[in-house]
């Protein structure tokens, strides 16, 4: 008999893709196929929108872009099984993260906040949808964040090498695997990637990211605004953390760059260099005896900001997942189909060593298609 088969999504911080994958877990993972939907281009600003830090929120809104997403999400399942002929009835259950909203772990009512309605998904697929994976991480005294660790560990451990898998996306987490696989993984959000650049080449250009770094490494680097940047108290917190455009987005920088008269292109290039550096000094600290940093996420097609990487981590070995046969721009819809098997197994879907919870939590709800 054939391994059942699962579908993720995921749409990251970014809101610039619904990425889907279809893979198996039995007897390794195995990414069969893949499919990045780009964003509806009505719903983007609004997730962006109601993203921003000091946003009024609207109920009305709130609820119809629920449902609007759930859409989106269940079309992009639907192009992936299309394109692939393949029957929504052979999928054993679809895993969606939803889009993150708001993500507020540290507060004396923390929260998080990820919007995809699950049953527009399941009713629209007709498969079985285990949606709402971090709330219950959250419940138990958790980041919700990052909850890739325990895939990145059946798919790269390495057991004559320490490895740091780091993910670029609109924020940038790491995931440290010892030698030992029995050892305690550790992870966190170590902050921006992506997002800062994007949303500051938007601002600047009109254009939604910087291909291939090249606008940032145009420009020259301000040592001293850099320094200002990384004396960002989140830099210097131990994990577990986790974050996002909650601490880093457009309004955060404007007051970082407060009167200072920059050109567009020094500011990209600047915030290039925070997002390498950052990462650099975060495996360092937590990981000192790392080998090498395997990349995955959007962030490792800006060859400018891989060089920046390579660079501040020298003499450690940086390099794509791909390397190692993983896709790099599928790990995380992986991760959720991934995350699905583990809910309806009955299983842990959170490390708790890495999210701080109190401990292993079967993570996700589950919805029964028709």
């Amino acid at each position: 008999m054939d391994a059942p088969l699962y579908l993720g999504l995921i749409s990251g911080t970014s809101a610039d893709a619904i990425d889907v994958a279809l893979a198996r877990f039995d007897p390794q993972p195995q990414l069969l196929a893949a499919l990045a939907v780009p964003y509806p281009a009505a719903l983007r600003p609004r997730v962006l929108t109601l993203a921003r830090e000091k946003a009024e929120i609207n109920l009305d809104e709130l609820g119809s872009l629920d449902v609007e997403l759930g859409h989106a999400f269940a079309d992009a399942a639907l192009a992936l099984l299309q394109r692939e002929g393949i029957a929504p009835e052979r999928i054993h259950a679809l895993g969606s993260h939803g889009q993150t909203v708001r993500h507020k772990p540290g507060l004396a009512a923390p929260y998080t906040l990820q919007l995809g309605d699950p049953n527009v998904i399941a009713e629209r697929t007709g498969i079985v949808t285990v949606g709402d994976f971090r709330r219950r991480d959250i419940a138990a005294g958790g980041q919700a964040a990052p909850l890739v660790p325990g895939l990145h560990a059946a798919l790269l451990h390495h057991p004559e090498r320490e490895r740091v898998v780091l993910n670029l996306g609109g924020i940038a987490n790491i995931t440290v695997l010892p030698r030992d696989p029995s050892a305690a993984l550790r992870g966190f959000d170590t902050g921006p990637a992506n997002c800062l650049m994007d949303g500051w080449s938007l601002q600047q250009r009109g254009i939604g990211c910087d291909e291939g770094g090249a606008w940032a490494a145009s420009g020259q680097v301000d040592e001293a605004w850099l320094a200002q940047l990384l004396a960002e108290p989140y830099f210097h917190q131990t994990g577990p953390k986790s974050s996002g455009r909650e601490v880093f987005n457009q309004d955060w920088l404007q007051r970082q760059l407060g009167q200072r008269s920059l050109a567009a292109v020094d500011v990209q290039a600047t915030l290039l260099a925070l997002s390498a550096r950052s990462v650099a000094a975060a495996i360092r600290q937590a990981a000192p005896a790392t080998e090498e940093v395997l990349v995955c996420g959007g962030g490792v097609h800006n060859a400018s900001l891989m060089q920046a990487l390579a660079t501040a981590l020298a003499p450690l070995t940086v390099a794509s997942t791909a390397s190692c046969g993983v896709d790099p721009d599928y790990v995380e819809a992986m991760a959720f189909a991934w995350l699905a098997r583990q809910r309806l197994l009955g299983l842990p879907g959170n490390r708790a060593d890495v999210t701080g919870a109190r401990g292993p939590r079967v993570l996700g709800a589950i919805y029964f298609g028709v």
